[in-house]
């Protein structure tokens, strides 16, 4: 009977709305059964050449493949559970797709060849555009987590998407505050701290002609790194050739730097922030990509304890000046290591 309930479970998949935060809620029990770093148990990694994911595609660079395990999918069931007052569910369709950025099984984004690197800078462009065009789909949020501390699965280079059939909260919340900025002042919020960063020049840790790379103001996690985009584009695909070539130059140096900062292969996760897809107007956005790094220092994690996931309140474990100043000199050293790049350290 308990084997049963639990097989039972595993078949549930649906979105369930919270409504004391007013935020969808994915819940797809297969995705408990994926397998954990098969290469450990010296099982063929799946995104490798041979593979049966991969075989039947010949030679490749960066390759886009649906997820085995996806948290939302066009094929999701009807929810199980009926409404019952404030308890509401809908189907979890959408999209989820992996990005499998290099044939090679080990390294990081900084270990792929510039050139290379922009190819993986257009299939996220290329991608965004395809799965936003769908009518059901409001936003595709597209991601990339690396290490252990962070619950990554497969070890070979790979970023995610989720093509959400609903706005994301985070995403939600920083749209008003643009408008709000923009009703006010009649200028992009973004834009605008992107001048005092220039101004005071301190949290800076890189830029090229296109873009800057700092640790902000206001970050929340330790040795946190924002992208931001010098022009005022809204997503990728807003993007000329040449930016998508220093986008791709930024994001080399920003994760060389992330493991040159305590000589180690460090873990992060690497988010865009880009304007929904539901054609409305958004030209007060101002897409970013943000980096949150789990280490407060080499060998000490920082932990999202009660205060944070309870309340929402994030306590900076330093002074952000202070480790903007480090992550600068990892920079300065990486720059060394990387072979070709665009831009340089302030």
């Amino acid at each position: 009977m308990w084997c049963e309930v639990l097989v039972e479970h595993v078949k549930v998949h649906e979105i369930r709305w919270n409504p004391l935060v007013r935020q969808w809620i994915i819940v797809a029990g297969h995705r408990g059964r994926r397998p954990w770093r098969p290469e450990e148990k010296g099982l063929l990694c799946p995104f490798c050449p041979g593979a049966p994911e991969t075989k039947h595609l010949g030679l490749w660079d960066v390759i886009v493949l649906p997820n085995k395990f996806p948290a939302l999918s066009l094929e999701a069931p009807k929810p199980t559970h009926p409404v019952i007052g404030l308890f509401r569910a809908r189907k979890a369709t959408g999209i989820c797709e992996v990005i499998v950025e290099t044939p090679i099984h080990e390294g990081d984004l900084c270990d792929i060849e510039l050139e290379h690197m922009k190819k993986v800078v257009e299939v996220f462009s290329k991608e965004y555009a395809k799965l936003g065009s769908l009518s059901y789909i409001k936003y595709v949020a597209e991601f990339r987590n690396k290490g252990k501390e962070i619950g990554v699965s497969l070890t070979h280079p790979h970023s995610q998407i989720y093509a959400l059939p609903f706005i994301p909260p985070r995403i939600k919340c920083e749209l008003k505050s643009f408008k709000k900025y923009f009703k006010k002042k009649g200028k992009c919020l973004l834009c605008d701290i992107i001048d005092l960063e220039k101004k005071e020049g301190e949290r800076i840790i890189y830029e090229n002609h296109y873009f800057i790379a700092l640790l902000p103001y206001f970050a929340m996690w330790p040795y946190e790194i924002h992208v931001y985009p010098k022009g005022h584009v809204q997503s990728l695909p807003d993007l000329s050739d040449e930016e998508k070539l220093h986008l791709a130059d930024i994001l080399r140096v920003v994760t060389a730097t992330y493991n040159t900062l305590f000589d180690r292969d460090l873990p992060y996760m690497m988010v865009f922030h880009q304007k929904p897809t539901d054609n409305k107007d958004y030209g007060y956005y101002h897409m970013h990509i943000e980096f949150y790094q789990p280490y407060r220092d080499k060998d000490k994690l920082k932990y999202a304890a009660g205060i944070e996931w309870g309340f929402w309140v994030f306590t900076y474990d330093g002074v952000p000046e202070g480790k903007a100043y480090e992550l600068r000199e990892a920079c300065r050293k990486a720059l060394r290591k990387i072979g070709k790049y665009l831009g340089k350290t302030p």
